[in-house]
């Protein structure tokens, strides 16, 4: 129990610091987006996600912003919005065929 307790406090206290940085580090990033190290790393190797490289080149950071966004780049619209603009494309088509003098 005690045990328990402790690592919901340390888990806290991580995620209150991830909250409060702008420049994240490796294992901030994988903390925030949830994806494991290494497939971070080959993200990176493939500049396929933002991040930039220390002075020496060693250190790879991320800004937090920039790695929200690129977690929702690809977003999925839900059926009502797929409804809305299909009635809207359809509405459009008739009002285009109702004005023409044949």
């Amino acid at each position: 129990m005690e045990k328990t307790v402790l690592n919901e406090l340390q888990e806290i206290k991580k995620f209150t610091l991830l909250g409060a940085k702008k420049a994240l580090t490796m294992s901030d990033a994988s903390a925030l987006t949830g994806l494991s190290k290494s497939h971070i790393y080959k993200l990176v190797g493939a500049k396929k996600i933002p991040y930039y490289k220390s002075q020496g080149g060693k250190l790879t950071y991320f800004d937090k912003s920039e790695l929200e966004a690129w977690q929702l780049q690809h977003r999925i619209k839900p059926e009502y919005e797929i409804e809305q603009e299909a009635a809207s494309y359809v509405a459009g088509k008739h009002s285009k065929k109702g004005g023409r003098h044949v």
